[in-house]
């Protein structure tokens, strides 16, 4: 199967209501991390109020890569069940009764459980967009993908700089609880493609026809270089990049900065993401080859870990900043899951496996990095982070070579 083939199998709804689908998928991206970064902050508000003990805030802080991980697996399953569109509308109205729930909890049960609903409908939401991207702009993947990554990046620093104001103002249960409503507008527009198209977008294809459902059961992403590759390239930039969001204020501290310089600094790492997710997807999709990112993001991280380690007062905020481009890879990984797959199915497959061992090594990351920070130090830290870093550049030369998923399967 070519390319032009794979365009000519997309369902009419597709062709016909293409503005609808672009806002239909920034709408979705933007939904993908506000559980996370608007909760962060207001821990120790709601902790005084329903006593969630150290325990219960270090849980909460794992449920994010957790349930990623988890639906990054079960999602290409249930897509096998339902169509594209469906799965999205569901998705956005999980994270919306999550939010809902967790803003009305009063206890750290209900807290709990309306977490893991809230980022279960976000997992999905991470697994389904490429393959959404995929279906519906095959002939503008990059473009599109730039779009939807700079929405997942403003969903993942505006929640956290409205949180403390808006807490300030009326309450953390309105603080964490009203992006529900970003998530209830981002089903919308999939709800008028499936009104507009019918069965064909609501479902799975009927057995035989050779659809996007059927064909999911036989791309297994594991049994391709390719697949493997960018799975285990997922993983090492996430493990990197979620080390960083829970340590990095620490680490500004060990080095001589305030808290206040800390949690600044945290800011600055997160904003940084915004320019690579506007450059990185253009850059993939103008080169066959994108591996120099990958080059630059290695070298910016290991020049920000030697001026952490060997100069850290001489430029801090130099150090910061070459840091803040190291996951440069994360938008690299995104749109390599359409640019490496011909069809919407080996998206789907390809982005629920990769995210799936992606999450799964994220969640490592902050574990293994704090326990080296407060044993030998940041030296140690930094020497396996290191280490992630060299794999990281093995892997990715061979996600990024200019091969296919479908014509790599054993």
């Amino acid at each position: 199967m070519n390319p032009r083939s794979s365009r000519a199998g997309t369902p009419s709804g597709a062709l016909a209501f293409p503005v609808v689908a672009l806002v239909g998928v920034v709408l979705v991206s933007l939904n993908l991390r506000t559980a996370v970064t608007s909760l962060s902050p207001l821990l120790g508000v709601i902790d005084a109020e329903l006593g969630l003990g150290t325990g219960g805030m270090a849980l909460l802080g794992m449920v994010p890569t957790a349930m990623f991980a988890l639906w990054g697996v079960l999602t290409p399953i249930v897509l096998r069940r339902m169509g594209l569109e469906l799965l999205t509308v569901l998705a956005m109205v999980a994270a919306a009764a999550g939010q809902v729930l967790r803003a009305l909890a009063h206890d750290p049960w209900v807290m709990g459980a309306g977490s893991l609903v809230a980022l279960a409908g976000m997992g999905i939401g991470n697994v389904v967009a490429p393959p959404l991207v995929k279906k519906y702009f095959p002939r503008h993947v990059a473009a599109v993908s730039m779009a939807y990554i700079t929405g997942l990046q403003l969903g993942t620093v505006v929640p956290a700089l409205v949180a403390v104001p808006v807490d300030e103002a009326a309450g953390w249960r309105v603080s964490i609880g009203w992006w529900a409503v970003l998530a209830m507008v981002a089903a919308v527009p999939w709800i008028v493609v499936i009104l507009r198209s019918g069965p064909t977008t609501a479902g799975p294809p009927p057995a035989g026809t050779g659809g996007a459902a059927e064909s999911m059961q036989r791309i297994r992403p594991w049994r391709s270089p390719v697949g493997v590759a960018l799975a285990l390239f997922f993983g090492t930039n996430s493990l990197c990049t979620y080390a960083f969001f829970t340590w990095l204020p620490a680490v500004a501290e060990t080095i001589g900065m305030t808290r206040a310089e800390g949690g600044l600094a945290l800011a600055v790492y997160s904003a940084i993401g915004l320019i690579a997710a506007l450059v990185v997807p253009w850059t993939a999709g103008r080169f066959e080859d994108p591996y120099p990112v990958v080059v630059v993001s290695v070298l910016c991280y290991l020049a920000g870990f030697a001026g952490l380690l060997w100069a850290p007062g001489a430029a801090p905020w130099l150090w910061i900043c070459l840091l803040g481009v190291g996951p440069s890879t994360f938008p690299l990984c995104l749109t390599l899951i359409n640019l490496r797959t011909r069809t919407q199915a080996g998206s789907a497959a390809l982005s629920g496996f990769s995210q799936g061992v992606g999450y799964t090594a994220a969640s490592l990351g902050p574990i293994v990095f704090g326990l080296l920070l407060s044993g030998p130090g940041l030296g140690g830290g930094l020497a396996f982070l290191t280490v992630v870093l060299a794999v990281m550049c093995v892997v990715g030369r061979i996600a990024c070579r200019p091969r296919m998923l479908e014509d790599t399967l054993r």
